[in-house]
């Protein structure tokens, strides 16, 4: 049987009935610029040995930015050579000067090992005795020394750097008297609770560097944010340059939305996403089409993978597919991606790992199992597909998550804007704190002395009356035997934190993270599905007063959902805004929340399978919150219609706010109240899920008419009869028209008189 082509593929694909949108991307030429007349011959050498002769025009402006001393930010997508955006600069600089030192955060051990292994060729082809080193959590302790002396260039991640380079510095001098360049890559990863530890490691670096009389310049290379420069200048605290005008050619890419056909109409529920992916996919392979498929968790990945060498073991070795996932042995990876490269391998299922930088060569197919969860996400998944030349598709199979169909039904938000705004606060009073002991560890804070532009004087007399800070002759001194950045995960906002153990294997208990107790009441309760880096794992036994949660490997088809009883007292508010029918509130409030039952909901079809208890003290949350409180007029319409509408909005919220604020379903929380504490209206609060927040419940305040409208817009356009798991809730049989009703209140809400 003749094989057919991806041309005559993507035509049979146009006539599928579930392509609900087509999207094509024209091809770029290459737009370059001759090399720079001061690059150093043996680094031009280098790069002409490499193929390269020219330089696109994003990689010349970032060279002469940071040549004149600007920090800079790139944005351009995956594959456009962002790389020698930092690399260039950094290694002329060490060739015209053999003392100059740089520092490249990674956020993962494996995209800093896989750059590596790219610097050392160009450096080895230059023939410069530049040494450039990984330093992370395996690098072996007759090496560290090597590295802190002679380390041209260390690469790290943020939690080394926190835990086990700033708290050394004495040992760093080298690195820190020297230090010019400080590279940040992949910048939109750093959001969140993560970020705004991070941003606070920087200004601890800073002032280090102050110390040893150095002043880096900051490079950062992102995906795509709607306020990139604004979030690199928040992390960084310096006023950054932005780099934008790509120059990487590109081939035609096909964008296809494909949204699996109903399977049970009045519930709206969908076949399932992995079932119409197996199927796509196999179409390919079996005509030899480099694929991959990305799937949100591991055990999809094992079943996807399965599923393909069953479906394709008559035709290819089995062998020819392969899985990918963080969790394999770097060794085993390494393979993976030679095979891509060389050919061998024609279909891989891989996790979201290989979506930061790994270079795998040129896919021609990239078939994602739902939606990744965001934009940015989206498009370095679909950057996997054709790199250069040639023709590429990108298919996006849709699953019946409401995030998923509001996506596929509103392609020109995901074409037509970048509509994301990554938010950190790294004046979070918790995290602050925990980062200025640490800065007080590393070095003496003088009187008056800001960090980060922030006055602390105050913090600093609250950690003296704690005993964890001395005052003496106007300098605040660690006094504390231990050392402080051991007990302070990056990962999480307070450090009451729950462990997490698995016992998967007897005799071999590992501890594979940690968690705030806040969110442990409802995502480690016992019997509760844990997943981490796409892992299932099933909560066994939570012992709550040695905050530890023990959990053994599982392979489900669920996930679990817990029920929280919450009480809000709002502490402070901080802006507000009237509407014509309601008004809108950001402040500070009190959580009081006990988890009470959990359910277990299919991943397929979302539909309800089971439930149980949960047997938890209450816990107590301060947060950031923004609040909608009724108008008198709405509030006195009919009791059960108001609750009504209250609960189907809130279900829609709760579904796309992380669209707008980038972030997580479960980081931000949405509680309707019929009658509000504080003022006895009609309330809904959306709070940040993490202690004193991070920012996402005042980005929904300033978004709130944008996401309202959405809001509206999304539950008109659903196609269930009266209610579904996707909009606003499954209704009570017999009750048929609480779809027209809420959608009627809607109208009200947003009637601008």
């Amino acid at each position: 049987m003749k094989k057919k082509t991806l041309r005559e593929l993507v035509e049979q694909l146009r006539d599928d009935p579930n392509v609900v949108y087509w999207h094509e991307i024209e091809p770029q030429e290459a737009n370059t610029v001759p090399m720079p007349e001061h690059l150093d011959l043996r680094l031009r050498t280098a790069l002409e040995k490499r193929g390269i002769a020219s330089l696109y025009t994003h990689q010349a402006s970032a060279f002469e930015a940071v040549r004149n001393g600007k920090h800079i930010v790139a944005v351009t997508p995956t594959a456009s050579g962002k790389t020698l955006c930092y690399n260039l600069p950094v290694l002329q600089a060490i060739a015209e000067n053999e003392h100059t030192r740089a520092l490249y955060l990674f956020p993962t051990k494996a995209l800093a090992q896989d750059q590596k292994s790219e610097l050392h060729e160009i450096i080895e082809e230059m023939g410069v005795p530049i040494h450039s080193y990984t330093y992370d959590g395996d690098t072996p302790p007759s090496i560290r020394q090597k590295i802190r002396k002679a380390g041209h260039i260390v690469m790290t991640n943020p939690d080394m750097l926190h835990s086990a380079i700033l708290p050394h510095h004495t040992k760093w001098v080298a690195l820190f008297e020297n230090l010019r360049y400080v590279v940040i890559d992949e910048l939109h990863t750093y959001r969140g609770v993560f970020g705004s530890h991070v941003a606070n490691v920087i200004r601890r670096l800073k002032r280090i560097c102050e110390f040893y009389g150095s002043r880096p310049t900051f490079i950062c290379a992102s995906a795509t944010l709607s306020n990139c420069k604004e979030f690199a200048e928040r992390l960084t605290g310096e006023e950054m340059t932005l780099i934008d005008n790509n120059g990487a050619p590109r081939g035609r890419k096909h964008f296809v939305f494909y949204n699996p056909p109903v399977v049970h109409s009045s519930l709206h529920i969908r076949k399932s996403a992995t079932a119409e992916v197996n199927r796509l996919a196999k179409q390919f392979l079996e005509n030899g089409i480099q694929t991959i498929v990305f799937a949100r968790s591991r055990v999809r990945v094992e079943l996807i993978l399965s599923h393909l060498q069953e479906l394709i073991k008559d035709q290819l070795d089995r062998k020819t597919i392969r899985g990918y996932r963080g969790g394999y042995l770097p060794k085993e990876r390494r393979e993976i991606e030679k095979g891509l490269r060389s050919g061998e391998i024609i279909g891989v299922v891989s996790t979201n790992a290989l979506e930061l930088g790994v270079d795998i060569g040129q896919l021609q197919v990239c078939i994602m199992t739902g939606y990744p969860g965001t934009v940015a996400s989206t498009w370095q998944q679909a950057g996997r597909a054709g790199r250069r030349h040639g023709d590429s598709l990108v298919i996006m199979v849709a699953s019946s998550n409401p995030i998923d169909q509001y996506i596929v039904q509103h392609p020109e938000y995901f074409f037509q804007r970048s509509p994301e705004t990554a938010r950190i606060n790294p004046d979070n009073i918790l995290i602050l704190v925990d980062h200025l002991k640490c800065a007080a560890y590393e070095l003496p804070f003088r009187q008056g002395e800001k960090f980060g532009g922030v006055e602390v004087d105050e913090v600093l007399e609250f950690l003296t009356e704690q005993k964890v800070l001395h005052h003496r002759a106007g300098k605040w001194y660690w006094m504390s035997d231990a050392f402080p950045a051991h007990d302070i995960s990056l990962r999480s906002a307070s450090q009451e934190n729950v462990v997490i153990i698995d016992i998967s294997e007897t005799g071999n208990h590992r501890v594979i993270g940690e968690m705030d107790r806040f969110s442990a009441m409802t995502l480690l309760h016992e019997e509760a599905i844990y997943l981490h880096e796409g892992v299932q794992y099933q909560v066994e036994k939570l012992d709550w007063e040695e905050k530890k949660a023990y959990v053994r490997e599982v392979n489900v088809e669920y996930f679990t959902d817990a029920n929280l009883a919450v009480q809000l007292h709002v502490l402070e508010e901080d802006r507000n805004e009237q509407r014509p029918k309601l008004s809108l509130h950001y402040g500070d409030v009190s959580v009081r929340a006990m988890a009470t039952i959990f359910k277990k909901i299919k991943l397929s079809t979302f539909e309800n399978i089971g439930s149980g208890p949960i047997h938890l003290p209450e816990e107590e949350l301060h947060t950031t919150a923004t609040w909608i409180e009724l108008g008198e007029e709405l509030a006195q319409m009919d009791a059960p219609l108001v609750e009504q509408a209250l609960v189907g909005i809130s279900n829609v919220l709760r579904h796309l706010v992380p669209i707008f604020v980038m972030c997580d379903r479960t980081d931000i929380h949405v509680v309707p109240q019929m009658k509000a504490l504080h003022s006895g209206m009609p309330t809904i609060f959306l709070y940040d899920r993490y202690p004193g927040g991070v920012g996402l419940s005042e980005a929904v305040f300033e978004r709130y008419d944008e996401i309202m409208k959405e809001v509206k817009h999304f539950i008109e356009r659903c196609p269930c009869e009266n209610g579904c798991p996707s909009c606003i809730g499954v209704i009570e049989a017999g009750n048929h028209s609480v779809k027209k009703n809420v959608i009627a209140f809607l109208h009200k809400l947003l009637a601008s008189e």
